[in-house]
């Protein structure tokens, strides 16, 4: 009997499901830092990811054939040995969408309308208005997608109904719906330079590796708007200050950063014209619910012996 184990905490219900999907499986779940590293080393099956079971779940006589991470990162992973031991790997893209796009559009809010100034306001019990003619709208500007996946697609979505231009860069250029233009990972300097809004949403490869630099800042229009809510190292932080700094950024919303958590002593804290939150945009009450549907669907592929079709990782492209 193949061994499910799940470092998610299952419902009845959900229990339920993978038992008359999978009924010649035993399940196993708790917490990841509860679970005996030995039952890892049986598992078939693994529902989450833990950096500490590591070792044990490459042990060489582990029968492990499939990892369902609950994050949409997989760039922690041992990603190479994965690919040696023929383990298939999905990861959790598509839970992310609602929850991050809610929060690009927070971001971008909270400076428009005024809203990041007034809560600080707020806490000095001071009215203090800014004067009509400084807020901004959102309509009519350029918004551009770094890293149009289905969390760029859902902004995209969203961004048409606050009446933005949306374009979009994405390794393959393929189009998508909702964006006006795409452009492919060689056109990003051209991208950049007609956005009134940036956001990156980009996973972290070799290729991603510190591609917001001083070149690409510089490109970008003077005084517009920058959110990462993709991954910290695809941004060279120093750059990113300076850019900030001389006016080319003149508001940015960050949600990861290259170190985390961020220092107390780190210039971003001080700084009017950044928001920071501690890397929660991906958070939200759905979900554990979310990841189990993922996992479910691909579970029915996986028992039938069909190939998994939400979100297998390409281990060439690390996503």
């Amino acid at each position: 009997m193949g061994k499910i184990v799940s470092m998610q905490v299952l419902s009845p219900e959900q229990e339920s499901l993978i038992r008359e999907t999978a009924p010649g499986y035993e399940i196993i779940q708790g917490k990841a830092r509860e679970i005996d590293p030995g039952t890892i080393r049986q598992a078939e099956i693994l529902l989450g990811w833990s950096t500490r079971y590591e070792e044990t779940a490459l042990d060489p006589e582990s029968p492990l054939r499939w990892i369902q991470t609950r994050s949409a990162g997989v760039d922690t992973l041992p990603l190479e040995q994965l690919e040696e031991k023929n383990i298939m790997l999905t990861n959790a893209s598509g839970v992310h969408a609602i929850p991050i796009t809610e929060m690009i559009f927070g971001f971008l809010l909270s400076h428009t309308r005024y809203m990041q100034a007034s809560t600080k306001l707020q806490q000095q019990r001071t009215w203090k208005k800014p004067g009509y003619n400084s807020l901004q709208e959102l309509q009519g500007k350029t918004i551009l997608i770094a890293g149009v996946g289905e969390i760029g697609t859902e902004t995209a979505r969203i961004a048409k109904a606050f009446g933005l231009k949306v374009t979009g860069v994405r390794r393959s250029g393929r189009d998508v719906p909702h964006v006006d233009q795409m452009y492919t990972m060689d056109g990003l300097l051209d991208a950049v330079a007609d956005a009134d809004i940036v956001v990156n949403i980009l996973p972290l490869t070799d290729e991603t590796l510190h591609i917001f630099d001083e070149k690409v800042f510089a490109a970008f229009k003077r005084g517009m708007f920058f959110v990462n809510v993709g991954r910290g190292q695809t941004v060279k932080t120093s750059a990113l200050i300076q850019a900030l700094e001389n006016g080319q950024i003149a508001f940015s919303g960050l949600d990861v950063f290259e170190e985390e958590p961020l220092p107390a002593d780190h210039a971003l804290w001080t700084m009017d014209n950044v928001l920071i939150t501690p890397h929660v945009a991906g958070d939200t009450i759905r979900y554990d619910e979310r990841v189990f549907d993922i996992f479910l669907e691909n579970l029915k592929a996986y028992t039938a012996g069909r190939e998994l079709p939400r979100n297998l990782v390409d281990y060439r492209v690390k996503y």
